[in-house]
């Protein structure tokens, strides 16, 4: 269980990645389940972090920001140690959009509710605003969950648009929301 806000944010590098992989797997097991809502689209019993995205993932964190597919990460971690949460940012694939970029984050289930998501949050976002090249933070999230989308908007990311209906899984309709967060301000 959580004690207290985890006290390090550090940059994930290729040390970090095996560590990291056995948390998204473990991670994506919530995905749906004991009343956490669905959030990513993805079947229940398919919910692991998938070896060509491991592949992406490590890939990405070696590529200069603006290139195809790069990947910057960060990881919380608690006195032990232990992962209680990530943020990644990473290319957009449309090569016209290289002023923006995805965000996906995830919080450990015994570290939810404490205040750690905003402080990955903000972390990312400052970053990004170091980013001479970046302007906007984008993600996308299920229409579903809502404590997802309360943490985005408390964090300054705004309603850009809905697409009802894109997934089926497990039998649900699900749709997909898009929030941005401009992180330049106008020149």
């Amino acid at each position: 269980m959580g004690d207290g806000v985890p006290t390090t944010i550090h940059s994930v590098s290729a040390a970090d990645l095996p560590a990291l992989f056995v948390y998204l797997d473990d991670h994506l097991q919530d995905n749906g389940r004991a009343g956490t809502p669905l959030f990513q689209p993805m079947a229940r019993a398919d919910s692991r972090f998938p070896a060509d995205k491991r592949a992406a993932f490590a890939i990405g964190l070696g590529a200069e920001v603006g290139a195809p597919g790069w990947r910057r990460a960060w990881i919380a971690l608690d006195r032990d140690g232990s992962i209680c949460g990530h943020v990644d940012l990473r290319a957009r694939p449309e090569r016209a959009s290289s002023h923006r970029c995805l965000l996906g984050m995830g919080v450990h289930r015994d570290w939810r509710r404490q205040g750690l998501g905003e402080r990955l949050l903000a972390h990312a976002l400052d970053w990004a605003g170091s980013q001479q090249a970046l302007d906007w933070v984008d993600l996308e999230v299920l229409s579903s969950n809502l404590p997802a989308r309360r943490l985005y908007e408390r964090c300054g990311f705004r309603f850009a648009g809905e697409l009802p209906d894109l997934f089926r899984i497990d039998g649900e309709q699900h749709g997909y929301v898009y929030m941005t967060c401009r992180v330049q301000t106008l020149s």
